[in-house]
Parts: structure tokens; sequence; C-alpha cells
């Protein structure tokens, strides 16, 4: 039995579990034939990953499979025999998850999709895009704990290195969201950074409406966001480390030990630039960037 936790909605999850799925199919393993899914939803309250983290270890299930840094850290927590399979955009030793990249040891392994490690080429992006930019706002979800620390020191050394000033908003409802917008209308900062985390992807037509309306430019770590009307994103592709995951239980199911998996690097990233939303925010795409891009959505 494979228990899944994950700190999204099934809803907001649907072609990240597809494919983790169909790689599990890959690695000999179908869903209601010789193997079952204990599916735990944390449905948006982060709050709730501890208890549900622990019921999957109360289950003694074969593996855990964790999609979130914070969802991760929980699993952990909750279990040091359980093997499990990560995917999160943060550095797994810097946060504490593996003892290093190519050993992780325990009962730990699996996928980092270098969202922290982009955040130099993210803030330069957003300012070829806007180059008057200077005076950034930050929105990040103080919630993730030690992965928001990590992103903070992250942009905190790229601003520096560009001559950039930051002003760091925290929020981690809708609420707190619409508060950090109603502050940025008084302020009004050249440009918006939206840091990591399945919260701000659960939330990303409210951060995509507000930043129109606010006719604010932003930059995104995820695709999914600039497709519902985010102006720019930029970061992995995702469905390899979404079929990853699915390969390496398939292997933990068939004996092999997370220690002997070393941690998998994403290794394509992509462009992802709104023209629709550029135009209706006033901001002219240089040439240059948009030849760049790798999916540009009119």
């Amino acid at each position: 039995m494979i228990g899944f936790l994950n700190a999204q909605s099934l809803e907001a999850f649907i072609e990240p579990l597809r494919v983790f799925r169909q790689s599990l199919k890959e690695a000999g393993f179908v869903e209601g034939e010789n193997v079952a899914i204990e599916y735990r939803w944390a449905e948006n309250q982060i709050e709730r990953l501890p208890a549900l983290a622990a019921d999957l270890a109360r289950r003694r299930v074969a593996v855990i499979a964790a999609f979130g840094s914070l969802t991760s850290l929980q699993a952990k927590a909750a279990t040091t025999t359980i093997p499990i399979v990560f995917n999160i955009g943060d550095d797994p030793v810097k946060i504490g998850l593996v003892a290093s990249l190519a050993r992780p040891e325990a009962n730990l392994t699996g996928v980092n999709f270098l969202t922290s490690e982009l955040t130099s080429k993210r803030l330069e992006l957003l300012r070829e895009l806007v180059p008057s930019a200077t005076r950034i706002a930050v929105l990040v979800n103080p919630a993730d704990g030690p992965v928001t620390e990590a992103a903070l020191t992250d942009v905190a050394a790229a601003a520096r290195a560009m001559g950039l000033q930051i002003q760091v908003f925290s929020a981690n409802s809708s609420d707190d969201i619409n508060a950090a917008f109603a502050t940025f209308a008084h302020d009004r900062p050249d440009a918006l950074f939206v840091g990591p985390g399945a919260f701000f992807t659960t939330r990303r037509v409210q951060l995509a409406q507000l930043a129109a309306r606010h006719a604010l430019p932003a930059t995104y770590p995820r695709r999914q966001i600039a497709e519902v009307g985010g102006l720019m994103s930029y970061g992995a592709t995702l469905d390899g480390a979404w079929r990853q995951v699915g390969l390496y239980i398939g292997r933990i199911l068939r004996g092999a030990k997370p220690a002997e998996l070393p941690v998998v690097q994403s290794s394509t990233f992509e462009l992802v630039i709104n023209a629709e939303t550029a135009r209706m925010l006033g901001v002219a795409v240089p040439p240059q960037l948009l030849a760049r891009a790798d999916a540009v959505i009119e």
C-alpha cells in the first residue's frame, strides 16, 4: 500500500496525479490491481498535515509519496522507518530532509525541481521585463517555515546583487492576500515577486486577478499561474518530476532502499509569458525576451 500526502486538494492536482499514476504503471504497479493508494489531502489547511502524516505512519504503508516541502517535512517527522519519496522545489539538504543529494541516507529520497535555486534568474527576468523596476514586493507564506526562510535568504541576496529594494509581505490565507494587495495599492511597488509553495498555486486565480486589477507586473514560480492570467512564470517543467516520484516508488516497492537512490534534480526549465496580460497591463515585452520564452499565451 502506498501512502499519498498532499497539502492541496484533489481538484488542484488532477494532472500531476495522472502523471504519477502513469509512472507507477510504467514501474509495474496499477492502482486497484496490484497496489492500493491511501490518499490524504490537506485541502490547503496545512495545519492538518501532521495528523494526516501520522495517520499514514500508523497504517504502516509500504512507502509515502509526499508532495511539497512542508508536506515532506511533516512526513519525515511522522516516521523514521517508512520510506518517503518527496517532490519539492527547495534544496532538500538546506531544509533538513536529507544529508546529501548523492547519499540521502535514512528513509527519504525524491525529486528537487529547484524553485529556490531559480530565485536570481526569476528576478533577472522580472527586471528585463520591467527595466524601470527598483522596488519589488515579495509575497511569501510564513506557514511554510524553513521553506520560506530559505526563499527569503535567496531573494534578499539576489536583490542586493542587482541593486533592488525589496519589501516582504506574508500571506497564508485568501484574506492575507487581499490585505497584501490593499497595501500594494497604497505603497505602489514597481513589481511583485511571488514566492514558492503549494498555497500560492492553489490561490493562482486570486493572485492573477488582483495583480491585473492593481496593474502590478508579477513573476510566479509555476506555469499554472501564468495559464490563468499571471504575467510571467519561470520554473522547472514538472511532468518529469511527478513521473520520477512514481518510478522511485516502484523501485522501492521492489526492494530498493531510499538511501540507495540519489535525489534527482530537474534539468529542464520553462519561461512562460502571458502576452494578453502584458497588453492589459501596458507592459511592452522586449522582443528578445519574447523570443526566449518557451510558451507565449495569447
